[in-house]
């Protein structure tokens, strides 16, 4: 689905109000938010849950209430999904073989084991990504927790 501007700011704007659920019980992970949309609305929303739990996008997955024709849902992720298998799966990879069919991401994860690939993961599995919806509000936010030890 094509999203005016406006449209992506007030969905981005969304995912950073969830982002601000996460914390402090996802330290030392990100505060990471995430809403879906389908059809111009919000149909589901989730945070990255204390370290070992689900991430923002698999909250958000996991809340939806039907997944068919997924193709015509769009995520909105205020810290591009990651690539890497840690202490949760690749929330990438969940997106990708949900079939969604695109995701919009604030800006890049800047953690070596991610940096990209999980943008790289989702547009060769033939989702939309478009990145920097939000970028200088979810940077200001986010900086301050990237820097810390993750445990993914």
């Amino acid at each position: 689905m094509a999203f005016s501007p406006e449209a992506k700011a007030r969905f981005m704007e969304a995912a950073l109000a969830e982002s601000l659920n996460a914390l402090p019980a996802c330290r030392p992970n990100p505060p990471v938010g995430c809403v879906i949309v389908a059809r111009d609305q919000i149909v589901a929303t989730g945070f990255t849950g204390a370290p070992g739990a689900p991430h923002a996008e698999a909250s958000a997955i996991a809340s939806l209430s039907h997944t068919d024709n997924a193709a015509a849902l769009s995520a909105f992720v205020t810290l591009e999904p990651c690539a890497f298998q840690g202490r949760t799966p690749s929330c990438a990879t969940a997106l990708a073989a949900l079939g969604i069919g695109s995701v919009f991401v604030g800006i890049v994860d800047p953690d070596p084991r991610n940096n990209g690939q999980g943008l790289r993961l989702l547009a060769d599995a033939g989702v939309h990504v478009e990145l920097g919806i939000l970028e200088h509000e979810i940077r200001a936010f986010l900086t301050p927790h990237l820097a810390g030890t993750r445990t993914d």
